[in-house]
């Protein structure tokens, strides 16, 4: 048997691929509509935002991991109404979203402090338990997943109008304050399915970087989808290899989702290196 099979034949390898590839996929549509908006700073503050109703869950539910989903989407869910609200009423997207972040992160330590586990439990949280999930997670995150989905696939040409003129869009009667706080739900469910299986803190990664790396090799909308999507497959069975690779066979304690963030930005630092060299060759000819 090679290395891949005696790696993927164990069943949390099995559920931790799974888990991935399906948390690739959505996290890559979703990032796209969420880059064509400018909306990571947005993104970044949802996922600090969810942190205390991860943490309140973890702590009440010791450890369960109904418990943890549960208080995410409830602080997801009440996180993307203020921020689309403070933001349409002109309180400034950056300076509500920096106010939020940094408000709901310490909430989430100071909560997570009180614990007798603290150091286990806010690693936990923070980059997640991706070798230990369980066939109940894969549930989870199918749902959630298949749900921001369907509310980007189905509200494309409306996030796509927005983006490209908001001021048209609103003239011509469009509802956008319903499809900004559409995507910004997208955007809080693709982070509360990750949340257990990647951690809070490396979930951001998945939804920025894949659609950063499409927009680096295409302007088109049809073609930055399957890159994105692709890019986001590639780095995270490379991630999970290595992971695997560093924690059994080179017997190094390292996070396998850390590895998978790493593997990310090093596919966008070699793709923005071959696109600059490519882009400085045309201008020369």
């Amino acid at each position: 048997m090679t290395g891949l099979d005696v790696m993927f034949g164990a069943p949390f390898m099995q559920t931790a691929a799974i888990a991935l590839a399906a948390l690739a996929v959505v996290a890559a549509v979703v990032g796209v509509a969420l880059n064509l908006r400018e909306l990571e700073f947005v993104s970044d503050g949802l996922v600090h935002a969810v942190f205390p109703g991860v943490v309140i869950g973890f702590v009440a539910g010791q450890g369960s991991g109904t418990a943890v989903y549960l208080g995410a989407v409830i602080a997801a869910l009440i996180a993307t109404v203020l921020l689309t609200l403070a933001a349409r009423r002109g309180a400034g997207t950056d300076a509500s979203t920096a106010v939020l972040l940094a408000g709901a992160f310490a909430i989430g330590i100071v909560i997570v402090s009180r614990s007798t586990n603290y150091a286990t439990g806010l690693e936990t949280l923070l980059f997640g338990q991706l070798l230990t999930i369980s066939h109940d997670d894969l549930l989870v995150i199918g749902v959630l997943g298949l749900i921001a989905l369907l509310i980007v696939v189905f509200t494309w040409k409306e996030q796509v109008s927005v983006a490209f003129d908001r001021d048209a869009a609103e003239a011509s009667g469009m509802p956008v304050l319903r499809y900004e706080l559409l995507l910004n739900v997208a955007i809080a469910l693709t982070v509360v399915a990750a949340a257990r299986a990647v951690g809070n803190l490396l979930v951001l990664a998945l939804l920025i970087v894949p659609a950063a790396v499409g927009r680096l090799i295409s302007f088109r909308l049809a073609v930055i989808v399957p890159i994105a999507a692709g890019a986001a497959l590639v780095a995270s069975f490379l991630g999970l290899v290595s992971g695997y690779w560093l924690s059994v066979d080179a017997r190094l304690n390292v996070s396998p989702s850390a590895v998978l963030v790493l593997v990310l930005v090093a596919l966008y630092l070699v793709v923005a290196g071959i696109t600059a060299l490519t882009r400085r060759k045309r201008v020369r000819a």
